[in-house]
């Protein structure tokens, strides 16, 4: 279990992928290598949309790298969390040969048919956040998804005096690295907190705070003894600060998930969120194309690599999959340490 209040040791897993020797076809082995392609090509990140707090600090760490590197990187993302619009933007993406395509999926499974055409076409694809999905040459995680739900779940458990009812929110039932994390903290709970208890099944926020916001205020009116909130989207726990904060619930109602604190802040400030849990997304940005281009270049990802990334020094296998890597890259912040995160 992570207990460090600042950084959280998640044991991470990382396997390597069987990677494209620029033929679009799968292969099996030990190690993540693939050469081909259009290695002059362009290095494109997309993610679940853009203009959010989360995609905007991934947009940072993508610029840095291309400067870093002088390779031509950039970000792409459509204006909410739609499947099909990202499928749109990676077909869009596919015509014009980058070298590589990293992406933060809003469904794997609906991306699945288009990542393949991606590959077909000898373009390297790098996921985050999404372990398990097809047509892929690896997926690069900050850590192992159900502990950090786990993690979520002891300190919310503490804070709710180890009883009561809560309620746990995603950005969308496809999302699978949100799904992980609720199921992470309910095992979590229902193993070690025997007085607590979920009280519906996770909630939907399409990734939108004003949603978040309006599915909060039902739960508290539904249940008016509720006394924790998980959040998944970066944005769930902002959107719920907003309506236990207008219930003036602030010190009855413990409020944690992932977030970052440029979103958070000013509700931890004034207590309606309690704790967030976050890995930096810049940085996350930067560990994707790092693995993209060893992949680009014929290099090899595999257990130790070292992305050069902070928080990815030194890459594990994730248990039960040949083509996941997770680094060690995720922290906790509250009142007492929030000023040491400048995003």
């Amino acid at each position: 279990m992570i207990t460090n209040s600042k950084v959280l040791k998640a044991s991470v897993i990382v396997g390597a992928a069987a990677l494209l020797a620029g033929c679009g076809t799968t292969g099996g082995g030990d190690g993540g290598n693939a050469g081909g392609g259009n290695a002059d090509g362009a290095y494109v990140t997309v993610v679940k949309l853009q203009g959010v707090g989360w995609f905007d600090r991934m947009e940072v760490g993508v610029d840095e790298w291309a400067k870093e590197t002088g390779l031509d990187a950039r970000q792409e993302g459509a204006d909410d969390a739609s499947p099909e619009k990202q499928i749109q933007i990676i077909q869009d993406l596919i015509a014009q040969s980058p070298a590589a395509i990293t992406v933060v999926p809003n469904s794997p499974e609906a991306l699945a048919n288009v990542l393949k055409d991606a590959r077909d076409k000898g373009i390297i694809v790098v996921a985050h956040e999404a372990p398990g999905i097809k047509n892929v040459d690896l997926d690069i995680e900050a850590f192992e998804n159900k502990a950090y739900g786990a993690t979520i779940m002891t300190e919310l458990a503490a804070c709710m005096g180890e009883e009561g009812e809560y309620v746990s929110f995603v950005g969308g039932l496809t999302a699978a690295t949100h799904m992980d994390w609720v199921s992470g903290a309910l095992d979590e709970q229902t193993t070690k907190y025997p007085d607590m208890k979920r009280v519906e099944d996770p909630i939907e926020s399409k990734e939108d705070e004003n949603v978040a916001y309006e599915r909060a205020k039902e739960i508290l009116a539904k249940y008016p003894d509720i006394k924790g909130f998980q959040g998944s989207a970066g944005t769930d726990v902002a959107g719920i600060a907003r309506a236990v904060a207008e219930a003036g619930m602030n010190d009855q109602v413990c409020v944690m998930g992932t977030s970052i604190p440029s979103v958070a802040s000013k509700y931890i400030a004034d207590g309606s969120i309690d704790k967030i849990f976050f890995w930096d997304p810049a940085l996350a940005g930067k560990a994707q194309l790092a693995a993209a281009r060893i992949l680009v270049e014929g290099g090899e990802v595999k257990e130790g690599t070292d992305l050069g990334v902070e928080g990815y020094e030194s890459l594990k296998k994730l248990a039960g999959f040949d083509n996941v890597f997770v680094g060690d890259a995720a922290v906790i912040v509250d009142k007492s340490n929030i000023d040491n995160y400048d995003f």
